[in-house]
C-alpha cells in the first residue's frame, strides 16, 4: 500500500486526485490532506480517506476545522508551519497543488525526503525551478508534471534524447476571449473572465487562461522542467484543447499527445506511473470530432506571451518577479482596482522596473531570495496604477 499525502487536496486538482484514490481505496494509505477556506470539503475528505491530518493553512479556521473533525481521530493543524511539517511526513507520493507561490515551502521540504513529487503548482519552477530540481536530485526524490502540457511533453520524450528535441510547442485554447474584439478587452468583466471554452477550473486560474498568464506560466516551466533552451519554445492556439502539447525533433518528426480536457488524464498518470493504467476518462472519437484548429498567438492581445519571453531569456530571480506581479496583478483585477488589460501592463512595468536593479538575474536562487524577490515584485505592482473596470 502507497502512503500518499494531497497538498491543495479542496482545489480542482486536488478533488481530481481524490476521485482517482477513492477508486482504489486498498492501494492507498492518505497521510496528510491539506486546503485553505473550504473546511467543510476538507474534513469531508479527511474522514472519506481516513487520514492521518488534515492541514489548513489559514491559522483562523484551525478551531473550525477541529470541531469539523471531532471524533474521527483525525488531527488538525493550521498554518504554514503544520504545512510543511505535514510535507515532511513519509509518503510515497505527493501531489502538490497549493495554488500560487505558497506551495513552494512544502515542495521542498517534501523533497528533502527523497518522495515523489507530482506537480501542479507551477510556481514552484517558475519561481525556483533549479533550487527545486536541485533539491530533487540532492535527495533521490523524483519530481513528475502534473500540468496537462507538460505531462504531454513528458510522455513525448520518453525514450527519446533530448539533444535531438528542435522544438517544444505548448498549445492553448485561447481562453474566453480569444474571438473578442481586441479593442473590447479593456471592458471585460471578472465574471466574463471566469468563465473557460473547455475547462472546468478554479477562478484564478480561469482568469490566467483568459490573459493567456497561465500559458506564460507554462512557457517558463517548460523551459525550467525539460532544460529546453527559450528559442526551442513556443505556443499555438488550438481552440479544442485536444492536443495538449507536441514535441518536435531533429528528423522532422512531430510527436502529440492527444486526449481529453479532464485533469485525471495527467494526474492518472503521474499516480501511476512508471505504469498506464485504466482511468475514467473519455475517449475521444477522432471521426467525431472531425478536425483539429491552429492558428499562432497574437501578441497584441495576449501580451503575456512576450513578458514570459523576457523572463526566460534573463533567468535567474526574473521568474519569481514575474509570477508575484502576476499574482498582485490578479489580485487587483478580482478586487476591482484595476482593467483586464491592465493586468499585463503592471506585469511588464514590475518586472522591467526590477530588472533595472542589478543582481537579479544572476541572483542566487534559495528560498529566502525568492521570497523576498516574491515580497518586493508584490509592493511595486500594487503601486502601479490601472484603470478599474467592472
Amino acid at each position: 500500500m502507497r502512503r500518499i499525502s494531497v497538498f491543495g487536496a479542496t482545489g480542482s486538482i486536488g478533488q481530481n486526485t481524490l476521485d482517482l484514490i477513492l477508486r482504489a481505496p486498498d492501494e492507498f494509505d492518505v497521510v496528510a490532506l491539506t486546503g485553505a477556506q473550504n473546511i467543510k470539503q476538507l474534513a469531508q475528505d479527511a474522514k472519506a480517506l481516513k487520514a492521518d491530518i488534515a492541514v489548513t493553512s489559514d491559522p483562523a479556521r484551525l478551531t473550525d476545522l477541529r470541531d469539523a473533525l471531532a471524533g474521527s481521530g483525525i488531527e488538525a493543524a493550521a498554518g504554514d508551519n503544520a504545512l510543511i511539517e505535514a510535507a515532511a511526513r513519509p509518503a510515497d507520493w505527493i501531489m502538490s497543488a497549493i495554488v500560487g507561490a505558497a506551495g513552494l515551502a512544502p515542495g521542498l521540504e517534501a523533497l528533502k525526503h527523497g518522495t515523489t513529487l507530482a506537480l501542479a503548482n507551477k510556481e514552484s519552477l517558475v519561481t525556483a525551478g533549479p533550487l527545486l530540481l536541485g533539491e530533487a536530485a540532492r535527495h533521490g526524490a523524483t519530481v513528475l508534471p502534473v500540468d496537462s502540457e507538460h505531462s504531454a511533453v513528458f510522455q513525448a520524450l520518453i525514450g527519446e534524447e533530448m539533444d535531438t528535441v528542435e522544438r517544444v510547442i505548448i498549445t492553448a485554447s485561447g481562453g474566453a476571449f480569444r474571438d473578442h474584439p481586441l479593442d473590447a478587452l479593456e471592458a471585460v468583466t471578472v465574471a466574463e473572465a471566469s468563465s473557460h471554452p473547455n475547462w472546468d477550473m478554479g477562478q484564478r486560474i480561469t482568469i490566467d487562461s483568459a490573459s493567456m498568464f497561465n500559458k506564460a506560466m507554462e512557457l517558463i516551466e517548460t523551459k525550467e522542467f525539460f532544460g529546453v533552451s527559450p528559442d526551442k519554445i513556443e505556443a499555438i492556439i488550438h481552440p479544442e484543447s485536444l492536443i495538449h502539447a507536441m514535441v518536435g525533433f531533429n528528423d522532422g518528426a512531430i510527436m502529440a499527445h492527444v486526449g481529453p480536457h479532464d485533469m485525471r488524464h495527467a494526474i492518472g498518470f503521474a499516480l501511476n506511473w512508471p505504469k498506464r493504467r485504466s482511468l475514467p476518462v473519455e475517449r475521444l472519437d477522432l471521426a467525431k470530432i472531425g478536425q483539429l484548429n491552429f492558428r499562432a498567438p497574437d501578441f497584441a492581445r495576449y501580451p503575456a506571451l512576450k513578458i514570459a519571453q523576457t523572463v526566460m531569456e534573463e533567468g535567474g530571480l526574473t521568474g519569481a518577479v514575474f509570477n508575484a506581479a502576476k499574482e498582485q496583478a490578479l489580485d487587483d483585477f478580482i478586487a476591482g482596482r484595476c482593467g483586464f488589460t491592465d493586468m499585463a501592463r503592471k506585469v511588464d512595468a514590475c518586472v522591467d522596473a526590477m530588472l533595472s536593479r542589478e543582481g537579479l538575474q544572476n541572483a542566487t536562487i534559495t528560498l529566502d531570495s525568492v521570497q523576498e524577490a516574491d515580497a518586493a515584485a508584490r509592493a511595486l505592482t500594487a503601486d502601479i496604477t490601472g484603470t478599474a473596470k467592472g
